[in-house]
């Protein structure tokens, strides 16, 4: 009688515990951690200073040479900026939600 319950045993207890295992490990896996959101906050703040200078190096370029036209996104027109602006209005939502 020992011998038929172990089986069953498993099958009823060990089956769903191990599916429920991985489901919760695979759903742990694919959040972002804290860690992941400080190095996010760290590249897109990165970003914006190497932004910044790049702005910088046109505006002396184009300084020295009249017929230098700039090929990138620019920071001073509006639909340029819409993206940027929702991004920084998420990032302060996600640090005002964090405190």
């Amino acid at each position: 009688m020992d011998f038929e319950f172990i089986p069953i045993a498993m099958v009823l207890i060990g089956l769903p515990w191990l599916i429920l295992h991985y489901v919760t490990k695979w759903k742990t896996a694919a959040t972002i951690t804290t860690d992941d959101e400080v190095l996010l906050d760290e590249l897109y703040q990165l970003a914006r200073r190497l932004d910044d200078r790049m702005d910088t190096v046109e505006r002396l370029v184009a300084a020295d040479n009249p017929d230098y036209e700039v090929k990138r996104i620019r920071a001073d027109q509006e639909t340029d900026n819409q993206q940027l602006r929702e991004l920084d209005r998420l990032i302060a939502d996600k640090k005002e939600a964090a405190r």
